[in-house]
């Protein structure tokens, strides 16, 4: 199937617009209108399908180590092989264009017991072409077989999107209806999106399925939406930390939802959360170094309407019932705990009267909730890369298991939150840990997944 520039145009811009192009579409209406694997039974022996991959892995020396989104892709890589299929994984490795997929595409094999070679230079940057070399290597493929496209993020095209708005699509619809169209007539018009953690607006995530035949959502991707997906959806307590202030807008659609009894929060996001309460209880709170407009250029940078936004959300909040949890106090950049920050200031870590009061607030919950309840975690409490700031996590992941043992079902977003779980803790201290945080986040906040977006719009 092509597709012209205009349509790719109105395609793009339904993507590039999220929610507020669909305002009234949930998570299980795009769930509903997404193909399964179980609809492409019948697609024949030695037919070439398009499998987006999650392929952002760093394999370790033995199977098992750095590989557990290539692992979730092992039972989709097989239904195709078990029906004959020519398989050909694309994806990305990091924000770097020039780290490559060897690795990745080495342990595939490993994981599938068969030879997966990578494809390397498969795109004319210049006429956005699909290279001989690669239609060459896809048909010599034989059924069953599995291939592996270098790293789709060292072409330009692939990260157009990124930071587009509406009015931006117009001049790059042509260039992705090109790159789509080749993908369809060189490559295969089936496609597979079993890249549970793709959150971003890659061509291959949200313009490639524009001009296949036939579509379907991965096994394992499906498995995480309609399983633990489903229980988030019901949080009971969530816990947001990072240094991402936007999001306050997952955190406002999770509360919108009617479930949340208890907030937890660290970060930037706790800090609005901390100064909102402060304006709300007539009590003054310094954001230090995170509040002077003169840093209104770094990311931690807290700006006076997202202060508005907090105060909004914790005022509606308080009046369902939710309880917010927030620091108290903060370990500064020379290593000080700090109950009041100083202009200069900037939180790194939350201080040990704040990890008391996450404990005793933790204790509370389970008495008041216990067993049944469901908890959401996502993300870190403080730059827990630096032992000087590690203290705030490394105590918080213990309490994971705390609620668990209590009954409680637990939840972690990943990215982050799962690093630092296998860092401090065990996987079995939680109930399930996703792949992916961004995604999870998307899912459970205020927009929709992308690549949910694009592929409802092909299956219709």
């Amino acid at each position: 199937m092509s597709i012209s520039p205009a349509d790719m145009q109105s395609w793009c811009e339904t993507v590039v617009e999220g929610r507020a192009a669909a305002p009234d579409l949930t998570l299980q209406d795009y769930l509903k209108a997404v193909p399964r694997m179980d609809t492409l039974s019948d697609v024949p022996s030695g037919t070439v399908v398009l499998v987006r991959g999650d392929v952002d892995a760093k394999p370790g020396d033995a199977i098992g180590k750095g590989d557990i989104r290539l692992r979730s892709m092992v039972d989709t890589l097989k239904f195709g092989q078990e029906r004959g299929w020519k398989q050909v994984i694309f994806g990305h490795i990091g924000r770097d264009p020039e780290k490559s997929l060897d690795k990745v595409a080495k342990r595939i094999g490993e994981l599938l017991g068969c030879e997966v070679p990578l494809v390397g230079d498969w795109l004319d940057e210049e006429t956005l072409s699909i290279k001989p070399e690669a239609t060459q290597a896809i048909e010599a493929m034989e059924p069953g077989g599995v291939l592996v496209l270098e790293n789709t993020r060292k072409y330009g095209i692939e990260r157009v999107l990124w930071k587009a708005k509406k009015d931006d699509v117009p001049g790059l619809a042509p260039k992705l209806a090109k790159f789509a169209n080749e993908c369809a007539e060189k490559i295969g018009s089936v496609y597979v999106h079993e890249a549970f953690s793709a959150g971003s607006l890659d061509a291959s995530s949200v313009a490639v399925p524009a001009a296949m035949d036939r579509v379907a959502l991965g096994k394992y991707a499906a498995g995480e939406f309609d399983g633990p997906m489903q229980k988030c959806l019901q949080a009971t307590l969530a816990v947001f930390s990072g240094i991402k202030i936007d999001k306050l807008d997952d955190m406002e659609a999770m509360i919108a939802r009617g479930s949340i009894k208890q907030i937890f929060a660290s970060g930037s996001l706790a800090m609005a959360i901390r100064k909102a309460i402060g304006q709300l209880d007539d009590v003054p709170v310094s954001l230090g170094a995170a509040e002077d407009p003169a840093n209104s250029g770094e990311p931690w940078f807290i700006p006076d309407d997202r202060i508005a936004q907090a105060r909004e959300i914790v005022s509606d909040g308080r009046g369902k019932g939710i309880t917010f949890t927030v620091p108290c106090d903060s370990i500064t950049e020379n290593g000080e705990a700090k109950d009041t920050l100083a202009p200069n200031d900037q939180a790194l870590d939350i201080g040990p009267k704040s990890i008391e009061h996450f404990h005793n607030a933790v204790g509370a919950f389970i008495e008041k909730h216990g067993a049944g309840a469901v908890a959401f975690h996502n993300g870190v409490f403080g730059v827990f890369e630096d032992p000087r700031f590690e203290t705030g996590t490394k105590e918080w992941i213990p309490e994971l298991r705390r609620m668990k043992e209590a009954g409680v079902e637990v939840y972690v977003g990943g990215g982050e939150g799962g690093k630092a779980l296998e860092k401090y803790g065990q996987p079995d201290w939680v109930t399930h840990t996703f792949t992916a945080g961004g995604t999870v986040l998307n899912a459970l906040g205020s927009e929709p997944v992308p690549y949910l977006v694009a592929l409802r719009l092909a299956a219709k």
